[in-house]
């Protein structure tokens, strides 16, 4: 089957409105009637885009398929070397490992959201063709059709199709959401005993989470409880916030129940609270029903033992990292900070609200230390991680600071018999465990050029500098002379070149 389907021709725009248009493209002059074919248009050309990425994604994959096993000078080896992987659904083609960074710093994504992609396009393909038709005659969103491939990819080859045909003659119609609901219903009906089992292991998948803090200083909460537990929970925050309102009377009640989920990270600070509650309401009314809830209920052993407890020695013990300029410690700028998996903030009092602090030593971010070891020392580790946050790889996510899941790299690659000296902020970036498999096995190379600056090559010679603004592709001489300069010389252009996106060509 071919990978590409049909061919997608350039929507251009509605009729007539390219010849309404002004000299500069300018929208204010269409009349109503314009504007509405625009607009529909607009929603084609979309839909075309989404699919012309879809489609180079499955070429690539249809051009890397072929076991790397099979290759005249392989010997059969793959250990710690390229392989096939499968990032689709049971019946699509396995992926040399190694073809999938290459196209994922090419299409200026990270490699899962790639993978992801990939898997997608594969499963549409091989997996679900009446849907695939559909998509490409582009009469139903791209995401809907990418989203019902993931929901089925865990169906067997064999029983897929049932997904398949009822979902391609609802995608073009119905409403996303019925879409959605029909894709679901026969997931299940395709394997029941399976369904059965997925039942039980998302029972085994409840969590707690928090999000990234945002730029007011504040985080979202995100579990998966027992439905039981959310109801107990719910509880004991609405009675938290009854207990707290006298001491925040300008908060609506959302606010007061954020407030109230705080405490519950506080527990012997909540139970005085919700003890000293339970007495009050005693007082109150000499009538009060003998059953009191389960969130305000105490044995009397537990009661005596609060009455002597002091909070504060229950609250955990945890590293904070500030980032300060010198201008702001100076007072010369406003004191703006950055903080280690929080963000940017106002650097005042409220960070230790209700804190113990001790201050360790100032960490100088830029100071140079040669070693002559292969290890980093705990006190380099920390210095890196805080000075690159995340992964160096060309268009990895980034994962704040200290909080990174990656390995210290030497982007020169470390010599037991080499010189003096390998080992400093000058020879080491944070990388993660597949990119580093790659970066020995995949062909790609890194130059270190600056203290959190990196020059990547890609095994196809396109050339990337990532350091604190991001990722950026660079002219290929630009790029090479970058990458290519003497050991110890740090090229820094005043012309500096970023290549922009290149175009698409249209039509067969």
């Amino acid at each position: 089957m071919s990978t590409l389907g049909l061919d997608v021709a350039d929507p251009g725009l509605a009729p007539g409105v390219d010849r309404e248009l002004g000299p500069d493209g300018d929208l204010a002059g269409l009349s109503p009637d314009a504007l509405l074919g625009l607009a529909e248009r607009s929603v084609v050309a979309r839909r075309a885009a989404e699919v012309a990425d879809l489609r180079v994604a499955a070429a690539w994959a249809e051009a890397h398929s072929t076991d790397p096993r099979l290759d005249p000078d392989s010997g059969g080896r793959v250990w710690a070397e390229d392989r096939l992987v499968r990032v689709g659904g049971e019946g699509t083609p396995g992926l040399r490992e190694f073809s999938i960074p290459a196209l994922a710093v090419a299409r200026e994504v990270g490699v899962t959201a790639c993978e992801r992609d990939l898997g997608d396009v594969l499963d549409l393909v091989y997996r679900l063709p009446k849907t695939w038709a559909v998509t490409l005659k582009l009469v139903c969103p791209v995401w809907l059709a990418r989203k019902v491939a993931r929901l089925s990819r865990r169906l067997p080859a064999d029983q897929v199709g049932i997904v398949d045909a009822a979902v391609a003659e609802a995608i073009a119609g119905e409403a996303p959401g019925r879409v959605l609901e029909i894709c679901e219903a026969k997931v299940i009906e395709a394997d029941p005993a399976a369904h059965a089992a997925r039942v039980a292991a998302q029972r085994r998948r409840r969590y707690v989470g928090v999000s990234r803090t945002d730029e007011f200083g504040l985080r979202q909460v995100i579990a998966r409880v027992a439905a039981g537990d959310a109801v107990w929970i719910d509880a004991t925050v609405d009675r938290v916030a009854d207990l707290i309102a006298a001491d925040h009377p300008d908060a609506g009640r959302d606010e007061l129940r954020s407030i109230g989920l705080g405490w519950l990270a506080r527990p012997a600070e909540l139970l005085q609270l919700l003890v000293r509650g339970q007495d009050a309401s005693r007082d109150d009314s000499q009538d009060a029903s003998p059953e009191v809830s389960r969130a305000t209920a105490f044995p009397a052993d537990l009661l005596a033992a609060l009455a002597k407890a002091r909070p504060e020695r229950f609250r955990p013990k945890v590293t904070l990292y500030v980032h300060l300029s010198e201008l702001a410690l100076a007072g010369l700028c406003s004191p703006v900070a950055r903080v280690e998996g929080i963000g940017a903030m106002l650097a005042d009092s409220s960070l230790f609200a209700g804190c113990r602090v001790s201050v360790k030593p100032v960490v100088d971010l830029n100071d140079r230390v040669d070693l002559n070891c292969y290890e980093h020392p705990a006190w380099l580790a920390e210095q890196r991680k805080l000075a690159t946050p995340g992964d160096y790889f060309p268009y990895a996510v980034a994962v704040p600071g200290m909080a990174g899941r990656v390995d210290l790299d030497h982007p020169r690659p470390y010599d037991p018999d080499g010189p003096p000296g390998q080992t400093g902020m000058h020879n080491s970036g944070p990388l993660g465990r597949r990119h580093h498999r790659w970066k020995t096995h995949a062909g790609f190379g890194s130059r270190q050029c600056g203290t959190s600056r990196w020059v990547w090559r890609t095994p196809h010679r396109r050339y990337y500098v990532v350091d604190h603004t991001g990722t950026h592709h660079l002219d290929p001489d630009q790029g090479a002379m970058l990458y290519d300069a003497p050991r110890g010389l740090e090229l820094y252009f005043a012309d500096l070149e970023y290549r922009g996106p290149v175009a698409f060509p249209t039509g067969g």
